[in-house]
């Protein structure tokens, strides 16, 4: 009688209906939100969810295996299909209307690319292939960026009722227990950790976005539900205090993580740690547990519709900009909060509940397979179609003349009163990205060395006047204009070139790297060393403007440069349009002046520019300010003399530098006429 009593209280402990755990999904959905569209600082509600996932999918699984000994795939798939497809189809192909009529037409086919792999679940490694670094903030974040985490999902819907099975029927053949079963979840647990924590500081795109290294934090969810049994026995009071504590963990680690944190590293352990604990309290049906908070009708509602929150709130924070056309403000980030929160209701009650309660598809389950697999063919058939679909951008025919591009200053004063966009130009913001300089060398984040080779030698490869230019890649945006002055004026030019690595001694953080780019100290090195050989006519300094620049570090580079014997020249930083100049162009073809940007903020870090300048002076360096070359009457044009000035949001074109050569010229050949 005892025991009976026992199993009872048992089986009413582990419900099949856990309010804490819908309020726990709404504590994880509003964390995502709010840390996307900026109103509070707060990360790890994805980890929360994957946590919930693996519980609720493994807790299914498990007891339909206890019940029957196997897991009906039809019944499950359909289950997952009814629920998942319909909205995600509907969010797909919707994202993809909104991207056609407001987004960049140079971005749609991007878009839709990211949109087939969102559709056939398989975005996570499409945006491992892409380097895609999530907390970008710079407008290259894809509207279906957020899918992600829905393929590893996916995916593990997919596997899991199958493996599962496996290790059940294995654990019962070998040990007539589900020991094995638990020890073989520990070990992808601990293994997939492993991988996510030291994959971060190494390839940060795979270890945020790859299903290898993510799996552990739904398997830990699993490994729960695995327990859930033997964690219901637990004292109430003890599972109170548990609940309390997981809650309280989940809200204090996700508050510790910010941008700046290496993720997923180590740190998103806390929210994982802190939802295990939660759902575990919860499993012993504590009266005085995190429920009393977790369980209120405001939570059951914004789990209910969470799913589709998550689905729509992120294509509409990378829409909204463009859809409005101005700044995108704080007010602004609460309108996308609002609506998206209002598709989402919408979607539930019109969408999510009517294929979940829908008689045939739940009483034939393979009916509910075929309609998903049906919704997804369709979905993954729109983007193939939208791929094909003409874009919002006149044609011309080709010009055997080059656009004149820079011909004096009164060209740039000109550009400044251009609205319209020219049928030319918009032709060549389709190949944009490829109007950057060939010619030369540039080496990438990796590279700890420069090494002399062919491809760095180019203008006069035969004269016995060299000339260097050595920088970043704002000095190798020039590199195809110093080619053509190198042959005009008959001097050899060498170009000592890295990414982002500025060849004063400044100690630089890599956004990419996450950390100090030592790889640019290194390079450094090697190139001043270098130049000491090359010991060359003229040496031409350009880089970004940096607000890590010091005097020390200036004084320190300077004095390098001095003792090479060369006539020194120190070009000055082109100005910073400040956001994606084709893209911006190719959605204002009829005024294009917001593409335009104030002279005073394209010319940022003005404070260390002027230091830069005062030291290179100080060490007699000539001084040609590329201001003129780009801005006029307080105004920096996009365009000039139907020549695209820059190609991305930071690098001049190839073919608007070669226009400068009337510019460049006077000056470059007056040095060289003098060493």
């Amino acid at each position: 009688m005892t025991r009976h009593r026992s199993t009872a209280a048992q089986a009413e402990r582990l419900r099949k209906y856990r309010p804490d755990i819908q309020g726990l999904r709404a504590v994880a959905i509003m964390m995502v939100v709010s840390m996307h569209c900026g109103i509070l600082d707060i990360h790890g509600g994805v980890d929360v969810s994957f946590v919930l996932s693996g519980f609720l999918i493994g807790g299914q699984l498990l007891a339909e295996i206890d019940k029957t000994g196997k897991v009906s795939l039809s019944k499950f798939w359909a289950r997952r299909f009814r629920r998942l497809a319909p909205p995600m189809a509907l969010t797909i192909v919707g994202t993809a209307v909104i991207a056609w009529l407001y987004a960049s037409p140079l971005k749609f086919r991007d878009f839709v690319a990211d949109g087939l792999s969102a559709s056939l679940s398989f975005l996570n490694w499409r945006l491992v292939e892409n380097g895609t670094d999530y907390f970008a903030n710079d407008g290259t974040q894809s509207p279906y960026q957020h899918f992600w985490s829905l393929g590893i999902e996916e995916q593990f819907y997919l596997v899991a009722p199958i493996v599962l099975v496996a290790l059940v029927w294995l654990s019962r053949k070998i040990l007539r227990n589900r020991a094995l079963v638990g020890l073989a979840l520990l070990a992808v647990i601990g293994g997939s950790f492993y991988l996510g924590w030291s994959q971060t500081a190494v390839n940060q795109p795979l270890a945020y976005f790859s299903t290898h290294t993510r799996i552990w934090e739904i398997t830990s969810g699993v490994l729960l539900a695995l327990l859930a049994p033997f964690v219901s026995r637990m004292n109430t009071t003890l599972a109170a205090l548990v609940s309390w504590l997981g809650l309280g963990t989940i809200l204090v680690t996700s508050l510790l993580i910010t941008s700046e944190t290496p993720l997923p590293g180590y740190a998103v352990a806390g929210p994982v740690l802190g939802a295990l604990l939660v759902i575990a309290g919860g499993c012993a049906n504590p009266g005085f547990g995190a429920e009393r908070i977790l369980h209120n009708p405001v939570f059951d509602f914004v789990g209910n519709v969470s799913y589709g929150w998550y689905l729509w709130h992120w294509p509409l924070l990378v829409m909204w900009p463009h859809i409005v056309d101005r700044g995108f403000t704080f007010q602004e980030r609460m309108r996308v909060v609002v609506l998206s929160f209002l598709l989402a209701t919408a979607m539930h009650y019109l969408v999510e509940r009517r294929f979940k309660k829908n008689v045939q598809l739940v009483a034939r389950p393979w009916k509910g397979v075929l309609a998903g697999g049906f919704t997804t063919a369709g979905t993954a058939g729109a983007m193939v179609l939208a791929a094909i679909v003409p874009l919002n951008l006149a044609t011309a025919p080709a010009s055997a003349r080059p656009a004149p591009g820079f011909t004096s200053t009164a060209s740039v004063e000109k550009a400044v009163h251009q609205r319209e966009l020219s049928a030319t130009v918009q032709s060549g913001l389709l190949k944009a990205t490829d109007n950057h300089a060939t010619k030369g060398c540039i080496d990438n984040t990796e590279i700890t060395e420069f090494v002399m080779r062919d491809a760095c030698v180019i203008g006069d490869r035969g004269s016995k006047k060299t000339v260097v230019l050595m920088g970043d890649s704002h000095a190798w945006q020039w590199n195809d204009l110093f080619d053509e002055l190198g042959r005009g004026l008959h001097a050899k030019v060498v170009t000592m070139a890295k990414g982002g690595c500025s060849p004063q001694i400044y100690h630089i953080a890599s956004p990419s790297l996450g950390r100090e780019y030592r790889e640019c100290d290194s390079w450094r090195a090697s190139a001043f060393a270098e130049l000491k050989k090359l010991k060359p006519d003229v040496l031409v300094i350009a880089d970004r403007a940096r607000q890590e620049a010091t005097r020390d570090g200036a004084e320190a580079s300077f004095k390098v440069f001095e003792k090479t014997g060369a006539h020194l020249v120190y070009l000055t930083d082109t100005p910073q349009p400040g956001q994606n100049v084709p893209d911006c162009l190719a959605t204002h073809t009829d005024d294009i002046t917001p593409c335009n940007r104030k002279q005073w903020q394209a010319l940022e870090y003005t404070e260390f520019r002027a230091m830069e300048r005062k030291v290179a002076e100080e060490h007699g360096a000539e001084i040609i300010d590329t201001t003129p070359a780009f801005c006029s009457l307080g105004v920096c044009p996009s365009v000039i003399g139907d020549q695209l000035v820059y190609y991305d949001n930071s690098h001049i074109t190839s073919g608007y530098s070669k226009s400068l050569k009337p510019f460049l010229k006077p000056a470059l050949e007056g040095i060289l006429n003098d060493a």
